[in-house]
């Protein structure tokens, strides 16, 4: 605990301003896959390359960040890698 009232309120706003920063990339984060997930049950191969290129930029954007943990970043790359794999039956890695 803190030892004087102003250290703990300076706390209380810099970590409030962290929570909304995070929310922030979590929130995109989840609104990529989502897309990806749309367009590759439409099965519109381009669109979803273009979306899963897009979800492994913001995945490793958010791991880097220490947003989400860097396994937690690859299980979800590797999980909509896959699922585009299973899809349009390529088997490359869409990366960076």
């Amino acid at each position: 605990m803190a030892k004087k009232k102003n250290s703990a309120e300076k706390r209380h706003r810099q970590s409030e301003a962290r929570r909304i920063a995070n929310k922030s990339v979590k929130t995109a984060v989840r609104g990529t896959a989502r897309k990806f997930v749309e367009a590759s049950a439409k099965k519109d191969e381009a669109a979803s390359e273009a979306q899963l290129k897009s979800l492994v930029k913001r995945l490793d954007s958010a791991a880097r960040k220490g947003v989400i943990a860097k396994n937690a970043a690859a299980r979800k790359k590797s999980r909509m890698q896959k699922r585009f794999n299973a899809a349009f039956g390529v088997k490359k890695a869409v990366s960076e």
